[in-house]
């Protein structure tokens, strides 16, 4: 075994293998790859092998294509063969919602060039004759899913990487992970060290173990999975016979099973309610190609079902359960990327469907480390999109959860109960005295609405049960003064002697005057956004700066990755210790001038000023600015003196008729204004040009600030893409992100986000075009739930198109 190489991979599963080749395909063939026992050893060797494009995010709908593609250009390279069977497949619904989510699917396989159909539960039972279509509304074909040997795909991967230089050493266990002052790692292992510049914990069922040894709780936790395989069946004989094909993948979405053929018989899978965690808090390291005691009493409920949707299982013996352990984050989406904090090491866990998104994960994760970015907007995978909050327990009853819903529905209105409350604010039993209607950011409990006693969420994807009430909220602020609670955003302190120089090369703005506020687009190397924020000057070497929440972990992770090294500026996230409230509308500054002995007036405390002054007894910091696009200020506060401040603002508002309002009726506010969000308009992919910042960009800034190269490329050449406001003929339904853009009977773009605008009593959706289109006045559709709806581009916000009210 080398004593050093550039990068040590952990884990020999189908993961770890596909980061191998990645990294040696892409020409950093110093690799070598460390397997405690033989190749697949773990959930790889056991897992059914099926293969699918489609998945919840678009982004990583793309990468699971691409997975797919990648197996004929392995195969051919090792001399390995696979096993894959492309049969394609059928995705059933049994209820008018399930189907409704189907439409949704295929809409946005539009745009993502996945072949996609809906179809009727008879066409469906002609292409898979097991299936009782009398138990179905509906279902979706699609040409793409398939089947394939895992064990062969795994070996493939190593083969092909060894052939382009890497190394695979197997019976090597990793027995510690060390940081040597130079910032480089010593692995140490059975059979002496290696020596790593960087190192990836691509474990699988030993992720968790392999992080601490670099002290890190990792959020995963092995689930217990259970799937049968029938005996031969004369019914799939028959049909291949008949056709000389293989009997196609089905998924039963309302049973919470999936099927597919296996030799002369039938493959069944089920993600039961009753599920089991395995192995909660260690993983013996002695466990390789065991399997667990099947349970058919807990999969029994699953059975039954699947038993009456497709009869001929009732007529055929079981010939083996195969139950065996795999991996989960709580959202079930992989955790790929660099830790922060522990510069050139690695994580690659938590892939739960490793023959569908492996391909897709190696490939991110060698572009980031090679290149220094994924070279693709992998947020739904990013390990940063948790924080300290995900604790083992917290993992636990989340991953528990989302596996007993992995076939569920998820109602853009439905909020998971599980794991929550677990961080709450001050003000939070008040709120919810007030009927606060409860979601979940980044850990954080945040208001979403407020319901009268009796009225609660009923989930749907048409306007529900919050409609009017959101609605009433609206009419507050754009009638008189509403107040928010708005700490879930994240907040930044950045202080020292060389903070002014380092913001002014981090961020893409001019820098505020002291006193001042300004919106900080932040761009990577390549010019493409990595983040919005609003930067304050509170006094000469303190700045503060407000952004995403769901980011924090991710924007400090960039932060601390381009730090100086001589200490002159330190940046801190406070978190939770420091707390937010706003108030808008326009009679937001007659509400403030009541509690405060600061002068408010429009000449002293004009837009975008920021100062420190007390409200009622509580010392905060306030700003004049507001996401409603009305007259507004934020108020920061230390959580300590929230209730305070909280109880001074409504107390001072009441003879204004202040009235609470949530994020739902926050954006229908930010609509009107045409105001993006982090995460939906503003990712990595698109360009400030593109994105609509473009005019916060200061290009002719002497700093030479990160990207700005690109930028001014990107500005020059135009960019492809353009940011357009539409308002949309809908039904009794609106988009909520992702469906595609029509133009004159073509799909030419896709929905980030939108909704209903309550006060302008607008649908209202944003999305990206082609900018050879994006000034078009006619010819535009927006598909909602498998209909197509006219829409047409605003020329301008739907409210205070000249600023007026906000800057007043």
């Amino acid at each position: 075994m080398k004593s050093h190489a550039k990068v040590v991979v952990i884990g020999g599963g189908v993961v770890g293998c596909s980061v191998l080749f990645h990294l040696a395909r892409h020409g950093w063939t110093d690799v070598v790859l460390l397997e405690r026992d033989e190749l697949t050893s773990g959930s790889t060797w056991h897992a059914a092998g099926g293969m699918h494009t489609i998945n919840g995010d678009p982004n990583v709908a793309k990468l699971q294509k691409y997975t797919i593609s990648l197996y004929k250009e392995i195969e051919e390279l090792s001399g390995q063969a696979t096993g894959v069977h492309l049969t394609g497949g059928v995705l059933l619904a049994a209820t008018e919602a399930r189907l409704d989510w189907l439409r949704g699917v295929v809409a946005k396989g539009r745009y993502l060039g996945i072949d996609l159909e809906e179809i009727s539960p008879n066409e469906a039972a002609e292409l898979m004759p097991l299936l009782d279509p009398k138990q179905f509304v509906g279902a979706v074909r699609n040409k793409e899913d398939g089947h394939l040997d895992p064990s062969g795909v795994t070996h493939a991967y190593a083969k092909a990487a060894r052939k382009l230089g890497a190394e695979v050493e197997r019976f090597t266990k990793v027995e510690d992970i060390v940081r040597r002052p130079d910032g480089s790692w010593r692995v140490i292992t059975n059979k002496g060290e290696v020596v790593a510049e960087h190192v990836v914990n691509a474990g699988g069922l030993w992720a968790r173990e392999v992080g601490r040894m670099v002290g890190l709780e990792l959020p995963v936790l092995a689930m217990e999975h259970m799937y049968l395989i029938t005996e031969d069946m004369p019914e799939v004989a028959a049909w291949n016979q008949k056709t000389g094909t293989e009997i196609i993948h089905a998924v039963d979405f309302d049973g919470e099973l999936y099927l597919r053929q296996e030799r002369g018989g039938m493959l069944m899978g089920t993600y039961e309610k009753a599920n089991k965690p395995w192995s909660e808090f260690q993983t013996p390291w002695n466990f390789g190609h065991e399997l667990l005691e099947p349970d058919i009493d807990r999969i029994a409920p699953s059975l039954e079902v699947g038993f009456r949707h497709f009869p001929a299982f009732q007529n055929t013996g079981i010939k083996q359960i195969i139950n065996g352990p795999f991996t989960f984050a709580p959202d079930g989406n992989p955790l790929v990327g660099p830790v922060r904090g522990l510069p050139g090491f690695w994580v690659a866990c938590g892939v739960m469907a490793g023959f569908s998104q492996g391909g897709g994960v190696g490939l991110a994760l060698s572009n980031w480390m090679i290149e220094g970015d994924p070279g693709a907007d992998i947020w739904a995978m990013d390990v940063a999109r948790y924080g300290d909050w995900a604790t083992m327990a917290y993992t636990n009853a989340k991953v528990r959860e989302n596996y007993s819903r992995r076939f569920s529905i998820r109602f853009p209105n439905e909020e998971l109960p599980a794991g929550r409350p677990l961080k709450t604010t001050p003000v939070y039993d008040a709120l919810s005295a007030k009927g606060a209607q409860w979601g979940v950011s980044y850990g954080l409990e945040v208001p979403l609405w407020y319901a009268p006693d009796g009225v609660r969420d009923e989930f749907s994807w048409r306007r529900s049960s919050d409609f009017d009430h959101v609605a009433k909220e609206v009419a507050a602020v754009r009638g008189g003064v509403g107040l928010a609670e708005i700490s879930n955003f994240a907040k930044y302190a950045v202080t020292g002697e060389g903070a002014a120089g380092w913001l002014d090369r981090m961020l893409a703005c001019k820098l505020p005057k002291r006193g001042r506020m300004t919106l900080a687009p932040m761009l990577k190397d390549d010019g493409r956004l990595i983040g919005d924020f609003t930067l304050a000057n509170i006094d000469d070497g303190e700045w503060f700066i407000a952004g995403s929440g769901i980011a924090e972990q991710y924007h400090m992770r960039w932060f601390e990755a381009h730090l100086p090294k001589d200490g002159s500026v330190r940046i801190e996230a406070p978190g939770q210790k420091l707390a937010g409230l706003a108030i808008a509308g326009p009679k937001a500054r007659d509400v403030l001038a009541k509690v405060t002995r600061a002068d408010v007036a429009n000449a002293a405390f004009p837009f975008m000023a920021v100062a420190r002054m007390d409200i009622g007894m509580a010392p905060c910091l306030v700003g004049r600015v507001s996401y409603t696009g009305d007259l507004g200020y934020e108020i920061w506060v230390a959580p300590e003196y929230q209730r305070a401040a909280f109880g001074a603002l409504m107390a001072a508002g009441e003879e204004f008729g202040i009235g609470l309002f949530g994020s739902r009726a926050l954006n229908a506010l930010r609509l009107e204004k045409n105001y993006g969000s982090w995460a939906r308009e503003f990712r990595p992919i698109y360009g400030p040009l593109e994105a609509g910042l473009d005019r916060f960009v200061a290009y002719g800034k002497e700093a030479d600030f990160i990207g700005k190269a690109a930028a001014l490329a990107e500005r020059k050449q135009g960019g492809k893409l353009r940011l357009r406001a539409f308002i949309v003929e809908a039904d009794d339904a609106d988009v909520i992100g992702d469906e595609p853009i029509w133009f004159d009977g073509t799909v030419r773009g896709w929905v980030t986000s939108g909704g209903y605008a309550h006060h302008a009593k607008r649908s209202v959706a944003m999305g990206y075009v082609p900018k050879e289109i994006a000034d078009e006045a006619d010819g535009f559709e927006i598909e909602i739930l498998g209909k197509r709806h006219g829409a047409r581009i605003q020329s301008a916000p739907l409210f205070d198109a000249n600023f007026e009210r906000m800057r007043a």
